[in-house]
């Protein structure tokens, strides 16, 4: 019998990629360029592969409840998960936060959007994007934040509604809207602002955007499914989430 140091390489790793799962994710749409990210760490370290769907949270927590086979739900807030429990369709204790999301006002124009967001207070702007909130958590604090700052009236007129924040910023990103409420992972690139400008939306304006993740009894065995829960708690990932404006 051959000792396993004069093995040739490859063998060892087609051993492990037979042994390699597929795990179907549902992922909130702000999250969906860190979860690129991640699944390719995950493919790289143990062989398993995600299938990613994003969308808005309340639209993947109703496909879930419909039968939709999702083996992990990513979501942008807390609530989703624990119902999700609470109904019977997540396994029992897997729940956490794996990011905590902050919102940015962000215009693709450069000189659009300044620091302390006073565009909001000025006629500069035809239209101004946010997230549906029957749908979205990050359109429930878009509209938190124009309550606190006494804007809803006067921007009632201009508001146009993404089915998820990930709809929202293409509204703006292509000039459909001059400026949009969005997450500030959608506008970092290793940290920074890939463009545009934005203006960091103070968190006492809005209730913390705590999201959770949670594994779903489809997915209870699925090694993929398990790995990724396991991978979102490892240091090194949650730098790379923070690298992409989240607080962990």
């Amino acid at each position: 019998m051959f000792a396993r140091s004069l093995l040739p390489a490859w063998l060892f790793f087609m051993a492990g990629a037979l042994h390699a799962a597929e795990a179907q994710v549902a992922v909130a749409a702000n999250f969906a360029e860190p979860i690129k990210a991640i699944a390719a760490v995950l493919e790289k370290t143990t062989g398993h592969t995600l299938k990613i769907t994003v969308g808005s949270t309340g639209r993947l927590y109703a496909q879930i409840r419909n039968g939709a086979p999702f083996d992990v739900l990513l979501a942008a807030d807390a609530k989703a998960p624990a119902q999700l429990e609470a109904d019977g369709l997540a396994q029992p204790g897997s729940r956490f936060t794996y990011a905590s999301g902050k919102l940015v006002l962000w215009s693709a124009n450069a000189a659009k959007v300044d620091a302390q967001g006073t565009v909001l207070r000025t006629d500069g702007f035809r239209k101004l994007a946010v997230a549906n909130p029957k749908t979205a958590p990050y359109g429930v604090a878009a509209l938190e934040v124009i309550d606190k700052l006494g804007l809803s009236a006067v921007l009632a007129p201009k508001l146009v509604q993404g089915e998820s924040i990930g709809q929202t910023y293409n509204f703006a990103f292509t000039g459909n809207a001059e400026i949009a409420f969005v997450a500030m992972s959608q506008v970092l690139d290793g940290g920074r602002l890939k463009g545009g400008s934005m203006w960091i939306v103070p968190q006492n304006l809005y209730a913390p955007i705590q999201q959770d993740a949670v594994l779903l009894k489809r997915g209870a065995n699925n090694e993929a499914a398990v790995a990724l829960m396991k991978l979102l708690k490892n240091p090194n990932i949650k730098d790379l989430i923070r690298s992409y404006g989240y607080d962990i």
